[in-house]
């Protein structure tokens, strides 16, 4: 089930977050490219980013993660990239809109250590395959 040479976009506006989930990614190999604001995480991927798949906060100021997400489907910056939201919100409603935006995968954080996220996102790869 290896994911190497993958790209990895990780969207959080919490650095230590994103250092360590960095730091476990590119412990399975991955590449990893970060950004700490949605406007950031738009400017790289209007400028030719193509990630494998992209990890989205929710909470995050100014743009927050779903209408992030919603920018990135309408505007087709994500192409075929798996788009997994990593988020301490459990709210049943962003669950269903992040769907209805058809997201590969949905994460709480605060039930889950940094392995066991880098799993999941792999389970999700490995399940788009088939």
């Amino acid at each position: 089930m290896s994911q190497e040479n993958k790209k990895v976009f990780i969207v959080d506006d919490d650095y230590f977050l994103l250092n360590m989930y960095s730091l476990k990614f590119k412990n399975r190999g991955m590449e990893v490219e970060v950004a700490g604001s949605s406007k950031e995480a738009l400017d790289k991927l209007e400028n030719g980013l193509k990630p494998d798949i992209i990890i989205l906060d929710i909470i995050m100021p100014n743009i927050d993660g779903l209408t992030l997400l919603e920018e990135i489907r309408n505007r087709d910056l994500a192409g075929d990239a798996a788009i997994i939201m990593l988020t301490n919100q459990g709210l049943q409603e962003d669950i269903d809109r992040a769907k209805a935006l058809k997201i590969d995968g949905y994460i709480v954080k605060a039930t889950s250590v940094p392995s066991e996220v880098v799993d999941e996102v792999e389970k999700i790869m490995e399940s788009r395959k088939n």
